[in-house]
């Protein structure tokens, strides 16, 4: 709801309650809380719309009002109820807090805005009328209650009180009203409210002495405008300017308040006079008039403060005088000087001259400072100051700019508040004739400057921009030479101007003309588009002064320039930073700021927002096996397509490498942003064809993967972009080709995968890794003849983790390539130490796993070699494990790099054989030396007449092909002794033993015989 609506329902709301007010007496109890209480939320509801800097005067405001309406309502009740309110009682309770609180929020609004300084004019000008309207109050009001007789001690406090109460807070009131400065727009409407209040309360004493008083009558109506009035005030935009500082104008008097101020004083005799004339023979018989000495103590007062008042006027007019002769003074020193020097002296004596005598206080020019800056005189608190301001908490800050150069000078004069308020004016004179002098000090070392007509004409005729005097009828009546050149002829003189200006600049060039004719004062950088050479368009900057007043000139002086080019490049680099070089989308930093302006929007109308994020399948292939012009093809057709399907109200951006992001325009449910993903995908799954730049056209892949997320589910842009790299992960994750939104039950999951896959780059680093080992026996005798080196994460947090729980994280992101080489070097140091604590051990080598990622590093073969030097190993102690799937790609490579390490002296096992995708064939052609068969065929040999068979078949193809065979998870005698009978020579298992540390596999491989080799 708009601040003018909130009033409009206010006042409707208001005028329906009065109506009922006085239509319906019969609910008159409701209808008059209705009333106030509407107010005090009213005021609460106008702290709420427009947030003053200091809220406390409004509450209090409001809990007046409160109160009033408490009080008004036990007193209806009471009266509804066939009761007489008692007096002194509860509503008295309510009702005298009223002017309390008034009053405090009065003196807050006070503080707040004229708090600086000791304002004695303004409080001299309110006391006046306030003592007159309390002496108002004393003869009709309180002096009646006081003499009444039939009304007891606590009565009659209590019935003054309200009296009081009124003319205390119309003292505050006249206060505001009286005080220096803009007065505030509410304060009106705030003091009719104060009026109301005052009137009814008259009356409704009045009636009460006379024991006329009757609910709903016409004194209702000035509490009305009071209940009305103090909403109304709250909820106006400038109930706010009651609690900002006022700035403080030059001490006087105008002939409005010098009237108020008269009219209030003669107050004290018109009452005497009314007295008089109404009881004389009433107040003959009581030997005068009984109210005499309070009117006359009155009139007194009154008197002494117009003296006061009219004293203080004497004051600022001779200290007015001293500042003006002290200006005059000044200025002379000013004119007199020719330096920079010169000024800043003369500036110094000038203030000490306009300091009131006997006044402390602190100065300090400085030297000429970078920066142009503008002419000013500010506040300044002295913690604001680098310097501070001599111990004085406020300082008066002068800044002066030096012209013809990008310098200025400052002056910071620190003293009391009233000695910075009375001496402002006279600086800001001071800084307006600075000016002139530094103007005419500059103007003068430039004419010097110049020494003769021809040096200044040799500089008109060399310059590179056009110079032109423009009459008055806007033809051109010089031209300086570089116009020929720039508009490619002659400009003759009585050409038109308007004949240089192209048709699309003929509205800006009367424009401007009419403007610098008006006395704009000097208009800079003024565009046009003008008729260049060969009928070319340009842009040209224009500067112009008015010198129509100079009798050597007596025209306009028209400056121009081309800057074509140099808009042309400001519009290239202004694209460039914010689009995408090669795809033309906008880049991260466009793509950052619009969605943060669209946000804002979505929230503020509740509609849902979608983010995209898009990433190409295996986009790093194409730039592998194709190259990277096909590469860059590939992301511009990809780009294309994007934008045709997303349309003119979304946005696509390139993210970087093969990753765009798309914000979808607003709509009302997640239906639209979800369709955009999925026509993605459908459209990018065809294959594209993209040039190579060489003549030749591919077939490539651009399918994507896309994640979807919505303004919903995040707090801020910040957290929509991560939902929508977590969703896109997650649809990496799911098979690609496909698109995932962002879940939050899923997210949490996600996040922690992607946070153990950073935690591994620092386990690597750190070296958080150890091994634990499982013997590989003989069958035959049991003779622990090798083991399998098994890695462990030893976690900062979660302990010790097996390879379940982190190794597809660690393929995933690369880390498996720097675990398995630490693993490959520590098991070579490790069975090197064995060997050398005991050489009689039935040890003879150590197998370790080999990740296709590790074992396709260009590199791997000289790692190997490395790692057996640096532990001294002899290669035959090593046996590599790879798995079948590592020969269906890079077939050729994998069987060389393998023939090189069994040329090496190393040994190479086919892990988990039977799982994979291997053929027969491969077994016949790769360079390999032992199977190990997985558990999944051993688990069932006992009770599975056909596994029995298989794994009976497999050893049997293993023996003539001369390879040997290892059987893993071997966890009973039965399992141990059908392989043994089937002619298995090796097997490993829980049957014989489980992972083991370091330290304990001597004692489980100590003896003297020699063992038998790993051979077929």
């Amino acid at each position: 709801m708009t601040t003018r609506a909130a009033r409009l329902c206010f006042s409707a709301w208001w005028l329906v309650l009065v109506v009922a007010y006085y239509a319906i007496p019969d609910a008159q109890l409701y209808t008059w809380a209705l009333l106030g209480y509407s107010s005090a939320v009213a005021v609460l509801a106008g702290v709420r719309l427009y947030r003053p800097s200091q809220p406390l005067p409004w509450y209090l405001t409001s809990a007046a009002l409160a109160f009033f309406t408490t009080g008004d309502s036990w007193y209806n009740l009471v009266l509804a109820v066939g009761r007489q309110p008692r007096f002194p009682g509860l509503t008295d309770a309510f009702y005298l807090p009223v002017y309390a609180l008034l009053t405090a929020a009065f003196l807050l609004f006070i503080r707040a805005r004229w708090g600086r300084g000791d304002n004695r004019a303004a409080l001299l000008d309110a006391l006046v009328p306030t003592v007159g309207m309390g002496l108002l109050a004393w003869v009709y009001w309180i002096a009646p209650f006081t003499r009444a007789q039939d009304l007891s001690v606590l009565e009659k406090i209590v019935s003054i009180g309200y009296p009081l109460g009124d003319v205390l807070v119309l003292a505050m009131i006249l206060r505001m009203l009286t005080a220096t400065g803009r007065r505030p727009q509410v304060l009106s409407s705030l003091g009719l409210a104060m009026v109301g209040l005052l009137v009814s309360d008259i009356f409704y004493g009045q009636s009460q002495l006379r024991s006329e008083w009757q609910l709903g009558g016409p004194v209702d109506l000035g509490w009305i405008v009071f209940y009305t009035a103090m909403g109304y005030t709250a909820l106006r935009p400038s109930m706010g300017q009651l609690t900002e500082p006022a700035e403080r104008f030059r001490p006087g008097i105008g002939r409005h308040r010098l009237l108020w101020l008269a009219a209030a004083a003669l107050i004290a005799p018109a009452v005497l006079c009314l007295e008089y004339v109404q009881g004389r023979p009433a107040e003959i018989a009581r030997g005068g008039i009984v109210d005499a000495p309070v009117i006359a103590a009155a009139a007194a007062v009154m008197f002494v403060l117009v003296l006061t008042r009219v004293a203080d006027l004497a004051l600022a007019q001779r200290q007015a005088g001293v500042r003006e002769r002290a200006l005059r003074e000044a200025g002379t020193l000013l004119f007199a000087a020719n330096t920079v020097a010169e000024v800043r002296e003369a500036v110094r004596d000038a203030i000490v001259h306009l300091m009131p005598a006997g006044a402390a206080y602190h100065l300090e020019l400085s030297p000429p400072l970078p920066g142009a800056g503008e002419r000013a005189v500010e506040w300044r608190a002295a913690a604001e100051l680098p310097a501070g301001a001599g111990g004085f908490p406020l300082a008066l800050l002068v800044t002066q700019p030096l012209p013809d150069s990008d310098q200025h000078g400052e002056t910071v004069l620190g003293a009391a508040e009233d000695v910075l308020h009375a001496v402002r004016p006279s600086l800001q004179t001071l800084a307006a004739q600075v000016a002139v002098v530094l103007e005419r000090i500059s103007l003068t070392a430039e004419i010097n400057q110049r020494d003769s007509e021809a040096y200044f004409r040799a500089l008109i005729q060399n310059a590179a921009d056009v110079i032109m005097i423009v009459s008055d009828d806007d033809t051109i009546r010089y031209a300086s030479p570089s116009a020929d050149k720039l508009f490619g002829a002659a400009i003759g003189v009585g050409t038109p101007l308007a004949l240089l200006i192209a048709d699309e600049g003929q509205d800006a060039l009367r424009d401007v003309l009419a403007r610098i004719r008006r006395g704009h004062g000097e208009l800079d950088g003024i565009e046009l588009t003008a008729k260049g050479t060969g009928r070319r368009t340009m842009i040209v900057e224009c500067d112009l002064r008015d010198l129509r007043h100079e009798p050597t000139v007596d025209g306009l002086v028209v400056t121009m320039r081309d800057v074509t080019e140099q808009r042309r490049l400001e519009d290239d680099l202004a694209h460039q930073a914010f689009h995408d070089s090669l795809t033309g989308l906008a880049n991260r930093v466009l793509f950052r700021n619009r969605l943060e302006q669209a946000y804002l929007v979505a929230e503020r109308d509740g509609a849902t927002l979608g983010v995209l994020f898009v990433d190409l399948d295996d986009f790093k292939e194409v730039n592998d096996t194709l190259g990277h012009a096909v590469g860059d093809q590939l992301l511009v057709a990809v780009a294309q397509r994007i934008s045709s399907i997303i349309g003119a109200g979304s946005t696509a951006a390139r993210m970087g490498g093969d990753e765009f992001a798309i914000l979808v325009e607003q709509s009302d449910s997640a239906a639209a942003t979800e369709d955009v993903a999925a026509r993605i995908v459908a459209e990018l799954s065809a294959p594209l064809e993209v040039p190579d730049g060489e003549g030749g056209l591919h077939l490539v892949s651009g399918k994507v993967s896309v994640g979807v997320a919505l303004n919903r589910d995040a707090e801020n842009a910040t957290e929509l972009l991560r939902h929508a790299d977590l969703a896109l992960y997650l649809a990496k994750g799911m098979g690609k080709g496909g698109w995932q939104r962002y879940q939050s039950d899923l997210a949490s999951s996600m996040v922690q995968r992607l946070e153990l896959r950073t935690q591994l780059y620092e386990a690597v680093e750190d070296e958080q890794f150890i091994l634990q080992f499982q013997p590989i026996v003989e069958l035959a005798d049991q003779r622990v003849t090798g083991v399998e080196a098994l890695v462990r994460w030893q976690h900062p947090t979660r302990g010790l983790l097996s390879p379940f729980h982190f190794v597809e994280a660690a393929e995933e992101n690369g880390a498996i390539v720097g675990i398995g080489n630490w693993v490959l070097r520590e098991a070579l140091r490790q069975i090197a130490a064995w060997k050398a604590g005991d050489p009689g051990t039935t040890l003879r080598y150590v197998s370790v796993n080999v990740s296709p990622l590790q074992f396709r590093t260009s590199d791997f073969v000289a790692q190997v070699r490395e790692a057996l030097e640096d532990a001294g190993a002899r290669p035959e102690w090593l046996l590599l494990e790879i798995t079948e799937s590592l020969v269906l790609k890079d077939a050729e490579k994998v069987i060389r790099d393998l023939r090189a390490l069994r040329a090496m002296g190393v040994r190479v096992a086919i892990d988990d054989f039977g799982t994979g995708y291997s053929s027969l064939s491969y077994l016949r052609q790769m360079p390999v030396d032992v199977l190990k068969l997985d558990k999944s065929f051993i688990d069932d040999i006992l009770t599975s007449r056909q596994q029995h068979a298989l794994v009976d078949a497999i050893v049997t193809l293993a023996e003539n092909l001369d390879l040997a065979v290892v059987a893993e998870g071997i966890e009973e005698a039965g399992q141990w002794h059908a392989l043994d009978t089937m002619g298995c020579r090796y097997g490993q298992g829980y049957h014989f033993a489980k992972p083991l540390w370091p330290a304990d596999i001597p004692a489980l491989t100590a003896g003297l015989a020699e063992p038998a080799a790993l051979s077929a």
